[in-house]
């Protein structure tokens, strides 16, 4: 990343969940910027709880980088929705988590990663979990 950059944190939530958010006519939210992720004000309005270390590390980012750290919020299904970000944002390259399903689960459910990695119209790299000891 270089000076100037944007960081894009693209989240996902599932259709229908939109109990706590009153955004649940739109599809996508507009850009975020980092200084509203903490507004519990913003955040109900967007139904979303940025967990609290990606947070610090999108502020380590964005002040030893002095990158542009945004959020952008879609609804549906995940693996069609980050290939969508890829494509209406646009992203030169994603990065995506992985939750590390079994088997049985990843061949009912499908794998997230997978799909992107195998559909999406830009480099991804997949970054497996690692629970916390």
């Amino acid at each position: 990343m270089r000076k100037g950059d944007y960081l894009i944190l693209v989240a996902v939530q599932p259709e229908g969940h939109y109990e706590e958010g009153e955004m649940q006519l739109w599809a996508i939210s507009a850009l975020i910027p980092l200084s509203e992720f903490s507004d519990p004000a913003t955040m109900k309005k967007y139904g979303v709880k940025p967990d609290p270390e990606t947070l610090d590390i999108a502020n380590t980012a964005a002040k030893q980088k002095e990158v542009m750290v945004v959020m952008k919020i879609y609804w549906g299904d995940p693996r069609e929705k980050l290939c969508e970000a890829i494509d209406s944002i646009p992203l030169s390259c994603m990065v995506v988590g992985n939750r590390g399903l079994g088997t049985l689960k990843r061949a009912i459910m499908g794998s997230v990663s997978n799909y992107v990695v195998n559909n999406g119209s830009c480099p991804v790299t997949v970054v497996k979990h690692h629970g916390h000891d």
